[in-house]
Protein backbone atom coordinates (compact mmCIF):
# COMPACT_ATOMS: atom_id res chain seq x y z
CA UNK A 1 0.00 0.00 0.00
CA UNK A 2 1.20 3.22 -0.92
CA UNK A 3 2.28 5.69 2.08
CA UNK A 4 0.08 8.77 2.27
CA UNK A 5 1.67 12.06 1.41
CA UNK A 6 3.29 13.96 3.95
CA UNK A 7 2.35 17.64 4.32
CA UNK A 8 5.23 18.96 6.51
CA UNK A 9 7.48 22.12 6.64
CA UNK A 10 10.41 22.80 4.57
CA UNK A 11 13.12 21.41 6.86
CA UNK A 12 11.19 18.04 7.68
CA UNK A 13 10.84 17.63 3.87
CA UNK A 14 14.46 17.66 3.49
CA UNK A 15 15.40 15.98 6.98
CA UNK A 16 12.83 13.34 6.27
CA UNK A 17 13.95 12.50 2.46
CA UNK A 18 16.92 13.35 1.84
CA UNK A 19 20.15 10.80 2.75
CA UNK A 20 22.94 11.24 2.66
CA UNK A 21 25.15 9.65 -0.30
CA UNK A 22 21.80 10.10 -2.32
CA UNK A 23 21.52 11.34 -6.00
CA UNK A 24 19.75 14.03 -5.78
CA UNK A 25 17.52 15.59 -8.74
CA UNK A 26 16.84 19.10 -9.09
CA UNK A 27 13.63 19.02 -11.88
CA UNK A 28 13.80 21.64 -14.33
CA UNK A 29 10.36 22.77 -15.70
CA UNK A 30 9.56 26.16 -16.54
CA UNK A 31 10.82 27.21 -12.62
CA UNK A 32 14.51 26.53 -12.41
CA UNK A 33 14.54 26.27 -8.71
CA UNK A 34 13.11 26.29 -5.47
CA UNK A 35 12.94 26.88 -2.34
CA UNK A 36 13.95 23.22 -1.07
CA UNK A 37 17.04 23.21 -3.12
CA UNK A 38 17.78 26.38 -0.29
CA UNK A 39 16.93 24.24 2.44
CA UNK A 40 19.07 21.47 0.98
CA UNK A 41 22.33 23.50 1.14
CA UNK A 42 21.40 25.00 4.85
CA UNK A 43 21.17 21.18 6.23
CA UNK A 44 24.28 19.99 4.01
CA UNK A 45 26.07 23.00 4.69
CA UNK A 46 29.77 21.73 5.42
CA UNK A 47 29.01 18.18 5.93
CA UNK A 48 30.72 15.46 3.59
CA UNK A 49 27.11 14.52 2.38
CA UNK A 50 28.25 12.86 -0.94
CA UNK A 51 25.57 13.86 -3.01
CA UNK A 52 25.53 13.76 -5.91
CA UNK A 53 23.46 16.32 -8.02
CA UNK A 54 21.39 15.36 -10.94
CA UNK A 55 20.60 18.81 -12.41
CA UNK A 56 20.32 19.78 -16.19
CA UNK A 57 20.92 23.83 -15.79
CA UNK A 58 22.99 25.10 -12.44
CA UNK A 59 23.11 28.23 -12.86
CA UNK A 60 24.45 30.68 -10.49
CA UNK A 61 22.53 29.40 -7.71
CA UNK A 62 24.16 25.83 -8.11
CA UNK A 63 27.43 26.98 -7.13
CA UNK A 64 25.79 27.64 -3.29
CA UNK A 65 25.42 23.79 -3.40
CA UNK A 66 29.54 23.13 -4.41
CA UNK A 67 30.61 26.22 -1.69
CA UNK A 68 28.64 23.97 0.75
CA UNK A 69 30.99 21.13 0.38
CA UNK A 70 27.83 18.60 0.29
CA UNK A 71 28.83 17.88 -3.37
CA UNK A 72 30.75 14.45 -4.59
CA UNK A 73 29.44 14.66 -8.41
CA UNK A 74 27.34 16.31 -10.85
CA UNK A 75 25.49 14.76 -13.66
CA UNK A 76 24.34 18.19 -15.89
CA UNK A 77 24.17 19.22 -19.21
CA UNK A 78 24.76 23.29 -18.46
CA UNK A 79 27.43 24.64 -16.14
CA UNK A 80 27.15 28.31 -16.10
CA UNK A 81 25.14 31.29 -15.54
CA UNK A 82 22.40 32.31 -17.23
CA UNK A 83 21.18 36.01 -16.53
CA UNK A 84 22.11 38.60 -17.45
CA UNK A 85 24.03 36.27 -19.73
CA UNK A 86 25.12 32.87 -20.82
CA UNK A 87 29.02 32.77 -19.64
CA UNK A 88 30.85 29.69 -17.44
CA UNK A 89 31.18 30.39 -13.49
CA UNK A 90 34.21 30.45 -11.44
CA UNK A 91 32.90 28.22 -8.89
CA UNK A 92 32.18 25.34 -11.24
CA UNK A 93 35.17 26.08 -13.16
CA UNK A 94 37.29 25.55 -9.82
CA UNK A 95 35.28 22.43 -8.89
CA UNK A 96 35.65 21.04 -11.57
CA UNK A 97 39.59 21.57 -12.41
CA UNK A 98 40.64 21.00 -8.88
CA UNK A 99 38.83 17.58 -8.72
CA UNK A 100 36.55 18.81 -5.78
CA UNK A 101 33.73 17.44 -7.94
CA UNK A 102 33.35 14.78 -10.58
CA UNK A 103 31.20 16.49 -13.68
CA UNK A 104 29.64 13.87 -16.30
CA UNK A 105 28.21 15.80 -19.26
CA UNK A 106 25.31 15.50 -21.25
CA UNK A 107 23.31 17.05 -23.48
CA UNK A 108 19.89 18.11 -23.13
CA UNK A 109 18.20 15.46 -24.82
CA UNK A 110 20.56 12.12 -23.80
CA UNK A 111 19.74 13.65 -19.91
CA UNK A 112 16.34 13.43 -20.49
CA UNK A 113 16.46 10.30 -22.66
CA UNK A 114 18.60 8.64 -19.16
CA UNK A 115 15.62 9.60 -17.09
CA UNK A 116 13.13 7.99 -19.22
CA UNK A 117 14.69 4.73 -19.52
CA UNK A 118 14.91 4.32 -15.52
CA UNK A 119 11.17 5.93 -15.65
CA UNK A 120 9.98 3.23 -17.91
CA UNK A 121 12.19 0.62 -16.46
CA UNK A 122 14.40 -0.38 -19.40
CA UNK A 123 18.29 -1.32 -19.69
CA UNK A 124 18.27 1.57 -22.41
CA UNK A 125 17.23 3.77 -24.66
CA UNK A 126 18.35 4.69 -28.25
CA UNK A 127 19.28 8.14 -28.74
CA UNK A 128 20.24 10.08 -32.02
CA UNK A 129 22.46 12.40 -29.95
CA UNK A 130 26.19 12.47 -28.71
CA UNK A 131 27.41 10.63 -31.35
CA UNK A 132 30.93 11.52 -33.00
CA UNK A 133 31.05 14.16 -29.78
CA UNK A 134 33.69 13.55 -26.96
CA UNK A 135 29.95 12.64 -24.89
CA UNK A 136 30.29 9.66 -26.77
CA UNK A 137 33.28 8.46 -24.20
CA UNK A 138 30.75 8.31 -21.11
CA UNK A 139 30.33 5.07 -19.69
CA UNK A 140 26.53 5.11 -19.80
CA UNK A 141 26.62 5.59 -23.56
CA UNK A 142 27.20 3.12 -26.47
CA UNK A 143 26.90 2.49 -30.04
CA UNK A 144 26.02 -1.43 -31.29
CA UNK A 145 25.23 -3.09 -34.59
CA UNK A 146 21.62 -4.28 -34.88
CA UNK A 147 19.46 -5.39 -37.27
CA UNK A 148 18.01 -2.06 -37.92
CA UNK A 149 21.77 -0.38 -38.27
CA UNK A 150 24.36 1.41 -35.99
CA UNK A 151 22.34 2.99 -32.78
CA UNK A 152 23.72 5.06 -29.90
CA UNK A 153 22.22 4.43 -26.76
CA UNK A 154 21.99 5.88 -23.48
CA UNK A 155 21.43 4.15 -19.94
CA UNK A 156 19.02 4.38 -17.28
CA UNK A 157 19.83 7.39 -15.13
CA UNK A 158 18.11 6.77 -11.23
CA UNK A 159 17.35 9.72 -8.71
CA UNK A 160 17.12 8.54 -5.53
CA UNK A 161 14.66 11.71 -4.88
CA UNK A 162 13.58 13.99 -6.82
CA UNK A 163 12.90 17.61 -5.84
CA UNK A 164 10.64 20.06 -7.75
CA UNK A 165 8.67 23.54 -7.20
CA UNK A 166 5.12 23.10 -8.49
CA UNK A 167 2.24 25.23 -8.99
CA UNK A 168 -0.62 23.13 -7.21
CA UNK A 169 -1.14 20.13 -5.65
CA UNK A 170 -4.39 18.65 -4.22
CA UNK A 171 -4.52 17.05 -0.52
CA UNK A 172 -4.46 13.46 -1.79
CA UNK A 173 -1.02 15.04 -3.38
CA UNK A 174 -1.14 14.96 -7.16
CA UNK A 175 0.79 17.70 -8.91
CA UNK A 176 -0.17 20.48 -11.54
CA UNK A 177 2.25 22.15 -13.57
CA UNK A 178 1.69 24.73 -16.39
CA UNK A 179 4.11 24.01 -19.25
CA UNK A 180 6.17 24.78 -20.50
CA UNK A 181 7.97 22.07 -19.17
CA UNK A 182 11.36 22.06 -19.84
CA UNK A 183 13.06 18.32 -19.04
CA UNK A 184 9.32 17.17 -17.97
CA UNK A 185 8.33 14.99 -15.27
CA UNK A 186 10.43 12.14 -16.36
CA UNK A 187 12.79 12.22 -13.51
CA UNK A 188 9.81 12.48 -11.32
CA UNK A 189 8.96 9.34 -12.38
CA UNK A 190 12.31 7.86 -12.08
CA UNK A 191 12.71 8.87 -8.71
CA UNK A 192 13.33 5.66 -6.56
CA UNK A 193 11.99 7.38 -3.38
CA UNK A 194 9.76 9.31 -5.21
CA UNK A 195 9.37 13.41 -5.29
CA UNK A 196 9.63 16.23 -2.53
CA UNK A 197 7.55 19.61 -3.88
CA UNK A 198 6.77 22.52 -3.14
CA UNK A 199 3.81 24.40 -4.06
CA UNK A 200 1.89 27.57 -4.50
CA UNK A 201 -1.26 26.56 -2.66
CA UNK A 202 -3.22 22.83 -1.74
CA UNK A 203 -6.48 22.87 -2.95
CA UNK A 204 -9.28 20.71 -2.70
CA UNK A 205 -9.58 19.15 -5.90
CA UNK A 206 -7.47 19.64 -8.90
CA UNK A 207 -9.64 17.45 -11.51
CA UNK A 208 -10.98 20.77 -13.41
CA UNK A 209 -7.11 21.28 -14.32
CA UNK A 210 -6.59 17.60 -15.09
CA UNK A 211 -4.62 18.34 -18.43
CA UNK A 212 -2.07 20.37 -16.10
CA UNK A 213 -1.92 17.44 -13.38
CA UNK A 214 1.75 15.93 -14.36
CA UNK A 215 2.94 13.84 -11.38
CA UNK A 216 0.48 11.64 -9.67
CA UNK A 217 0.66 10.97 -6.04
CA UNK A 218 1.82 7.93 -5.85
CA UNK A 219 5.00 9.14 -6.82
CA UNK A 220 5.19 11.97 -4.02
CA UNK A 221 6.47 11.53 -0.94
CA UNK A 222 6.02 15.38 0.85
CA UNK A 223 4.54 18.27 0.34
CA UNK A 224 5.09 21.74 1.77
CA UNK A 225 2.94 25.05 0.72
CA UNK A 226 5.78 27.76 -0.08
CA UNK A 227 4.03 30.45 -2.08
CA UNK A 228 6.62 32.07 -4.38
CA UNK A 229 8.80 28.90 -3.70
CA UNK A 230 10.43 28.96 -6.77
CA UNK A 231 12.07 32.11 -6.36
CA UNK A 232 14.47 33.63 -7.96
CA UNK A 233 12.58 31.82 -10.50
CA UNK A 234 8.62 32.10 -11.06
CA UNK A 235 6.04 30.52 -11.81
CA UNK A 236 3.70 30.28 -15.23
CA UNK A 237 -0.20 29.53 -14.04
CA UNK A 238 -0.55 28.64 -17.69
CA UNK A 239 -2.51 30.25 -20.65
CA UNK A 240 -6.34 31.72 -20.62
CA UNK A 241 -8.70 29.23 -20.27
CA UNK A 242 -6.25 26.53 -18.56
CA UNK A 243 -5.21 28.81 -16.21
CA UNK A 244 -4.20 27.45 -12.92
CA UNK A 245 -5.93 28.80 -9.33
CA UNK A 246 -2.59 30.73 -8.66
CA UNK A 247 -0.80 33.82 -8.60
CA UNK A 248 2.08 33.70 -10.89
CA UNK A 249 5.12 35.66 -11.07
CA UNK A 250 8.02 36.52 -13.62
CA UNK A 251 11.93 35.23 -12.66
CA UNK A 252 13.50 37.85 -10.43
CA UNK A 253 16.06 38.57 -13.44
CA UNK A 254 17.90 41.51 -10.72
CA UNK A 255 18.16 38.58 -7.58
CA UNK A 256 19.41 36.23 -10.53
CA UNK A 257 22.38 39.12 -11.29
CA UNK A 258 23.35 39.46 -7.79
CA UNK A 259 23.66 35.37 -7.51
CA UNK A 260 26.36 35.90 -10.38
CA UNK A 261 28.11 38.93 -9.28
CA UNK A 262 28.18 37.36 -6.43
CA UNK A 263 29.74 34.21 -7.02
CA UNK A 264 32.66 36.95 -9.03
CA UNK A 265 33.45 38.28 -5.82
CA UNK A 266 35.45 37.70 -2.37
CA UNK A 267 31.76 38.06 -0.92
CA UNK A 268 30.04 35.26 -2.22
CA UNK A 269 30.28 33.55 1.57
CA UNK A 270 28.58 36.86 2.90
CA UNK A 271 26.13 36.53 -0.01
CA UNK A 272 25.11 32.94 0.88
CA UNK A 273 25.05 33.76 4.78
CA UNK A 274 22.82 36.48 3.95
CA UNK A 275 20.57 34.98 1.75
CA UNK A 276 20.46 30.52 2.66
CA UNK A 277 21.88 30.08 5.81
CA UNK A 278 20.69 33.35 8.10
CA UNK A 279 16.83 33.21 7.31
CA UNK A 280 15.64 30.57 9.47
CA UNK A 281 12.50 29.49 7.39
CA UNK A 282 10.88 30.76 3.73
CA UNK A 283 8.49 32.96 5.43
CA UNK A 284 11.62 34.99 7.17
CA UNK A 285 13.36 34.70 3.18
CA UNK A 286 10.35 36.21 1.74
CA UNK A 287 9.83 38.74 4.20
CA UNK A 288 13.85 40.07 3.57
CA UNK A 289 12.59 40.28 0.11
CA UNK A 290 10.01 42.57 0.56
CA UNK A 291 6.14 42.58 -0.21
CA UNK A 292 6.52 45.30 -2.97
CA UNK A 293 9.45 43.27 -4.79
CA UNK A 294 7.19 40.10 -4.95
CA UNK A 295 4.03 42.24 -5.86
CA UNK A 296 6.13 43.28 -8.54
CA UNK A 297 6.83 40.26 -9.71
CA UNK A 298 3.01 38.89 -9.64
CA UNK A 299 2.06 42.58 -11.62
CA UNK A 300 5.07 41.41 -13.76
CA UNK A 301 3.42 37.97 -15.19
CA UNK A 302 -0.41 39.32 -15.12
CA UNK A 303 0.42 42.55 -17.40
CA UNK A 304 2.20 42.79 -20.80
CA UNK A 305 5.61 44.22 -20.46
CA UNK A 306 6.14 47.73 -20.55
CA UNK A 307 7.43 49.65 -24.43
CA UNK A 308 11.24 49.08 -24.29
CA UNK A 309 13.17 52.12 -23.79
CA UNK A 310 14.41 53.92 -27.22
CA UNK A 311 16.94 52.77 -28.84
CA UNK A 312 20.46 55.18 -29.62
CA UNK A 313 20.92 55.19 -32.98
CA UNK A 314 23.55 57.92 -33.36
CA UNK A 315 27.01 55.26 -32.20
CA UNK A 316 28.35 52.71 -34.83
CA UNK A 317 26.88 49.63 -34.89
CA UNK A 318 29.51 47.14 -32.72
CA UNK A 319 31.27 43.81 -34.06
CA UNK A 320 28.90 41.91 -32.50
CA UNK A 321 25.98 43.82 -34.06
CA UNK A 322 27.20 43.41 -37.64
CA UNK A 323 27.80 39.81 -37.37
CA UNK A 324 24.18 39.47 -36.24
CA UNK A 325 22.59 41.57 -39.14
CA UNK A 326 24.55 39.26 -41.60
CA UNK A 327 23.81 35.95 -40.01
CA UNK A 328 19.47 37.49 -40.07
CA UNK A 329 20.33 37.90 -43.55
CA UNK A 330 21.80 34.84 -44.50
CA UNK A 331 19.12 32.80 -42.22
CA UNK A 332 16.20 34.93 -43.97
CA UNK A 333 17.79 33.83 -47.39
CA UNK A 334 18.21 30.24 -46.00
CA UNK A 335 14.59 29.77 -44.95
CA UNK A 336 13.06 31.12 -48.19
CA UNK A 337 15.67 28.64 -50.13
CA UNK A 338 15.29 25.65 -48.06
CA UNK A 339 12.15 25.88 -47.46
CA UNK A 340 12.97 25.82 -43.59
CA UNK A 341 9.80 24.85 -41.34
CA UNK A 342 12.07 25.74 -37.92
CA UNK A 343 14.45 27.97 -36.79
CA UNK A 344 15.91 27.20 -33.34
CA UNK A 345 18.75 29.17 -31.83
CA UNK A 346 20.82 28.91 -29.24
CA UNK A 347 20.70 31.60 -26.74
CA UNK A 348 22.26 35.30 -26.55
CA UNK A 349 23.65 36.53 -30.21
CA UNK A 350 22.61 34.00 -32.17
CA UNK A 351 18.96 34.17 -30.53
CA UNK A 352 18.59 38.29 -31.59
CA UNK A 353 19.74 37.46 -34.79
CA UNK A 354 17.80 34.82 -35.78
CA UNK A 355 14.28 36.85 -33.86
CA UNK A 356 15.04 39.09 -36.95
CA UNK A 357 16.41 36.86 -39.75
CA UNK A 358 12.57 34.76 -38.99
CA UNK A 359 10.82 38.16 -38.98
CA UNK A 360 12.01 39.18 -42.25
CA UNK A 361 10.83 35.78 -43.74
CA UNK A 362 7.96 35.62 -41.95
CA UNK A 363 7.01 39.24 -43.71
CA UNK A 364 8.12 37.90 -47.15
CA UNK A 365 5.64 34.95 -46.24
CA UNK A 366 7.02 32.07 -45.32
CA UNK A 367 5.52 30.27 -42.74
CA UNK A 368 8.53 29.56 -40.49
CA UNK A 369 7.97 29.26 -36.66
CA UNK A 370 10.54 29.95 -34.21
CA UNK A 371 11.19 27.40 -31.71
CA UNK A 372 12.94 27.54 -27.81
CA UNK A 373 14.84 24.02 -26.17
CA UNK A 374 12.81 24.98 -23.32
CA UNK A 375 9.21 24.22 -24.98
CA UNK A 376 7.85 27.11 -27.18
CA UNK A 377 6.68 26.14 -30.53
CA UNK A 378 5.91 28.81 -33.32
CA UNK A 379 6.64 31.77 -30.77
CA UNK A 380 6.81 35.92 -31.40
CA UNK A 381 9.60 37.69 -29.42
CA UNK A 382 9.15 40.22 -26.67
CA UNK A 383 10.60 43.52 -28.23
CA UNK A 384 12.67 44.69 -24.76
CA UNK A 385 13.48 41.44 -23.44
CA UNK A 386 16.34 39.72 -25.23
CA UNK A 387 16.14 36.39 -22.69
CA UNK A 388 15.19 33.38 -25.09
CA UNK A 389 13.02 32.03 -21.85
CA UNK A 390 11.35 35.05 -20.90
CA UNK A 391 7.78 33.93 -19.57
CA UNK A 392 6.44 37.00 -21.34
CA UNK A 393 6.90 34.89 -24.96
CA UNK A 394 4.82 32.24 -23.02
CA UNK A 395 1.68 33.25 -24.27
CA UNK A 396 2.38 34.20 -27.62
CA UNK A 397 3.35 30.42 -28.57
CA UNK A 398 1.40 28.16 -30.92
CA UNK A 399 2.17 25.20 -28.92
CA UNK A 400 3.84 24.75 -24.82
CA UNK A 401 5.60 21.42 -24.88
CA UNK A 402 8.82 20.24 -23.56
CA UNK A 403 12.30 19.95 -24.63
CA UNK A 404 12.19 16.48 -25.80
CA UNK A 405 8.97 17.36 -28.05
CA UNK A 406 10.55 20.64 -29.32
CA UNK A 407 14.33 18.93 -30.05
CA UNK A 408 13.44 15.46 -30.42
CA UNK A 409 10.12 14.90 -32.39
CA UNK A 410 9.90 18.30 -33.83
CA UNK A 411 13.33 20.40 -34.79
CA UNK A 412 15.15 17.42 -35.32
CA UNK A 413 11.81 15.01 -36.79
CA UNK A 414 12.24 13.23 -39.59
CA UNK A 415 8.94 15.18 -41.38
CA UNK A 416 10.49 18.78 -40.39
CA UNK A 417 13.38 20.95 -41.96
CA UNK A 418 15.32 23.11 -39.63
CA UNK A 419 17.93 25.47 -39.51
CA UNK A 420 19.76 25.75 -35.94
CA UNK A 421 21.57 29.20 -35.05
CA UNK A 422 23.92 28.64 -32.52
CA UNK A 423 27.42 30.76 -30.83
CA UNK A 424 30.68 28.68 -30.34
CA UNK A 425 33.18 29.55 -27.44
CA UNK A 426 35.69 27.39 -30.09
CA UNK A 427 35.35 26.16 -33.63
CA UNK A 428 37.71 24.29 -35.70
CA UNK A 429 38.01 24.41 -39.32
CA UNK A 430 36.02 21.06 -39.72
CA UNK A 431 33.34 22.71 -38.11
CA UNK A 432 33.32 20.81 -35.07
CA UNK A 433 32.49 23.06 -31.64
CA UNK A 434 33.16 23.02 -28.08
CA UNK A 435 31.55 24.96 -25.31
CA UNK A 436 32.42 22.60 -22.57
CA UNK A 437 36.17 22.73 -21.33
CA UNK A 438 39.64 24.08 -23.08
CA UNK A 439 41.88 21.50 -23.77
CA UNK A 440 44.23 22.09 -20.49
CA UNK A 441 42.05 25.04 -19.97
CA UNK A 442 38.96 26.18 -18.17
CA UNK A 443 35.86 24.63 -18.17
CA UNK A 444 32.93 26.66 -20.63
CA UNK A 445 29.51 25.79 -19.84
CA UNK A 446 28.43 22.43 -21.73
CA UNK A 447 26.29 21.21 -24.04
CA UNK A 448 22.73 22.65 -23.32
CA UNK A 449 20.95 21.86 -26.10
CA UNK A 450 23.92 22.76 -28.66
CA UNK A 451 24.73 18.80 -29.29
CA UNK A 452 20.83 17.87 -29.42
CA UNK A 453 20.04 20.37 -32.33
CA UNK A 454 23.25 20.76 -34.13
CA UNK A 455 23.39 17.10 -34.41
CA UNK A 456 20.10 17.04 -36.24
CA UNK A 457 18.99 20.43 -37.35
CA UNK A 458 19.32 20.59 -41.23
CA UNK A 459 21.93 22.82 -41.64
CA UNK A 460 23.50 25.07 -38.69
CA UNK A 461 24.57 28.86 -38.76
CA UNK A 462 26.85 29.89 -36.44
CA UNK A 463 27.81 33.35 -35.49
CA UNK A 464 30.75 34.96 -33.41
CA UNK A 465 33.70 37.19 -33.09
CA UNK A 466 36.97 36.11 -35.54
CA UNK A 467 39.79 35.29 -32.79
CA UNK A 468 42.08 33.18 -32.22
CA UNK A 469 40.90 31.77 -29.02
CA UNK A 470 37.65 31.18 -30.88
CA UNK A 471 39.02 29.79 -34.47
CA UNK A 472 41.13 26.74 -33.71
CA UNK A 473 42.67 24.97 -35.99
CA UNK A 474 40.91 21.68 -34.09
CA UNK A 475 39.00 21.35 -31.10
CA UNK A 476 40.42 19.42 -28.11
CA UNK A 477 36.51 18.96 -26.69
CA UNK A 478 33.97 18.38 -29.50
CA UNK A 479 30.88 19.43 -27.97
CA UNK A 480 29.24 19.36 -31.66
CA UNK A 481 30.31 17.50 -34.07
CA UNK A 482 30.34 20.14 -36.94
CA UNK A 483 28.95 17.67 -39.76
CA UNK A 484 25.56 19.81 -40.84
CA UNK A 485 27.88 23.39 -40.06
CA UNK A 486 26.83 25.59 -43.14
CA UNK A 487 28.44 28.53 -42.22
CA UNK A 488 29.85 30.45 -39.87
CA UNK A 489 28.95 34.73 -39.76
CA UNK A 490 31.47 37.13 -37.83
CA UNK A 491 32.44 40.41 -37.70
CA UNK A 492 34.97 40.13 -40.23
CA UNK A 493 33.59 38.35 -42.78
CA UNK A 494 31.94 34.69 -43.56
CA UNK A 495 33.13 31.15 -43.32
CA UNK A 496 31.10 29.06 -45.26
CA UNK A 497 31.60 25.03 -45.47
CA UNK A 498 33.32 23.38 -48.65
CA UNK A 499 34.34 20.19 -49.06
CA UNK A 500 34.76 19.71 -45.50
CA UNK A 501 36.33 22.86 -44.28
CA UNK A 502 35.59 25.75 -43.49
CA UNK A 503 36.27 28.52 -46.06
CA UNK A 504 36.60 32.54 -46.50
CA UNK A 505 33.72 33.41 -48.85
CA UNK A 506 32.66 37.10 -47.86
CA UNK A 507 34.56 39.65 -46.34
CA UNK A 508 32.87 42.58 -44.42
CA UNK A 509 33.23 46.52 -46.28
CA UNK A 510 35.29 48.94 -44.90
CA UNK A 511 37.52 51.88 -46.49
CA UNK A 512 40.66 49.78 -46.40
CA UNK A 513 41.75 47.73 -49.63
CA UNK A 514 40.22 44.45 -50.44
CA UNK A 515 43.34 42.23 -49.79
CA UNK A 516 44.26 44.07 -46.44
CA UNK A 517 40.77 42.97 -45.06
CA UNK A 518 41.12 39.79 -46.60
CA UNK A 519 44.89 39.77 -44.69
CA UNK A 520 42.83 40.80 -41.50
CA UNK A 521 40.65 37.79 -41.08
CA UNK A 522 43.45 35.46 -42.12
CA UNK A 523 45.48 36.94 -38.95
CA UNK A 524 42.98 35.80 -36.43
CA UNK A 525 42.21 32.34 -37.54
CA UNK A 526 43.77 29.55 -35.94
CA UNK A 527 44.50 27.63 -39.44
CA UNK A 528 45.83 28.25 -42.58
CA UNK A 529 42.28 29.26 -43.94
CA UNK A 530 41.79 29.07 -47.88
CA UNK A 531 39.92 32.04 -49.76
CA UNK A 532 37.09 31.41 -52.11
CA UNK A 533 38.04 32.15 -55.76
CA UNK A 534 34.48 33.76 -55.50
CA UNK A 535 35.20 36.02 -52.73
CA UNK A 536 32.41 38.85 -52.27
CA UNK A 537 31.87 41.40 -50.09
CA UNK A 538 29.11 41.75 -47.50
CA UNK A 539 26.83 44.78 -47.72
CA UNK A 540 26.78 47.50 -45.18
CA UNK A 541 24.86 47.56 -42.03
CA UNK A 542 22.32 50.25 -41.68
CA UNK A 543 20.98 52.71 -39.09
CA UNK A 544 17.51 50.63 -39.40
CA UNK A 545 19.61 47.33 -39.02
CA UNK A 546 20.87 48.04 -35.71
CA UNK A 547 17.73 49.66 -34.28
CA UNK A 548 15.41 46.24 -35.00
CA UNK A 549 18.51 44.48 -32.83
CA UNK A 550 18.87 46.67 -30.35
CA UNK A 551 14.60 46.79 -29.89
CA UNK A 552 14.95 43.18 -28.59
CA UNK A 553 18.00 44.31 -26.14
CA UNK A 554 18.06 47.50 -25.55
CA UNK A 555 20.38 47.44 -22.74
CA UNK A 556 22.86 45.94 -24.86
CA UNK A 557 23.42 42.79 -23.16
CA UNK A 558 24.35 40.32 -25.93
CA UNK A 559 25.13 43.09 -28.57
CA UNK A 560 28.48 44.22 -27.08
CA UNK A 561 27.85 47.82 -25.73
CA UNK A 562 27.63 49.02 -22.56
CA UNK A 563 24.83 48.32 -20.14
CA UNK A 564 23.02 49.95 -17.86
CA UNK A 565 23.61 48.84 -13.95
CA UNK A 566 20.79 46.97 -13.24
CA UNK A 567 19.41 47.39 -9.47
CA UNK A 568 19.69 44.35 -7.15
CA UNK A 569 20.13 43.06 -3.93
CA UNK A 570 22.84 44.67 -1.54
CA UNK A 571 23.02 47.36 -4.73
CA UNK A 572 25.38 44.92 -6.29
CA UNK A 573 25.35 45.80 -10.51
CA UNK A 574 26.07 44.00 -13.26
CA UNK A 575 29.46 43.66 -14.99
CA UNK A 576 30.07 43.37 -18.23
CA UNK A 577 30.78 39.74 -19.44
CA UNK A 578 33.56 38.95 -22.01
CA UNK A 579 33.00 35.40 -23.07
CA UNK A 580 29.55 34.32 -24.29
CA UNK A 581 29.49 30.45 -25.37
CA UNK A 582 25.90 29.62 -26.36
Amino acid sequence: MTEPVDFCRLDEAIARYVRSGDAVHVMMGHSRWSALVRELARQHWGKPSRLTLIMASLSSLGAVLFRAGCLEKVVTVYSGDSFPVFTPNPVFQEAYGSGAVEVENWSFLTYIQRLRAAATGVPAVVTGSVRDSSMAENDAYQEVDTAFGRVGLVAPLVPDVTLVHAAVADRQGNLAIAPPMFEGVVGALASRRGVIATVEKVVDDLRPWSTLVRIPAHRVRAVVEAPFGAHPGGVYAGPEGTRLPVRGYLEDIPFWISVREATRGADFDAWVREWVLEPADHETYLAKLGPERLADLVRGAEHPPAAPPAVRRDDAPTGAEKAAVWLADLLARRVAEMPADTVLAGAGLANLAAWVGVGRAREAGHEVALAAELGLWDYTPTPGDPFIFSFHNFPSSSMLLDTEQVLGNLVNGARFRSIACVGAAQIDRRGDINTTRIEGGPYLVGSGGGNDVITGADEVLVVGAMGRRRFVEKCGYVTSPGRRVRAVVTDLGVLTMRDGELVLTHVAPGPEPLADRVARVRERCGWDLAVSPHLRELREVSTADVEELRSYDPEGHFLGRGRTPVPTPGSITERKADVHTR
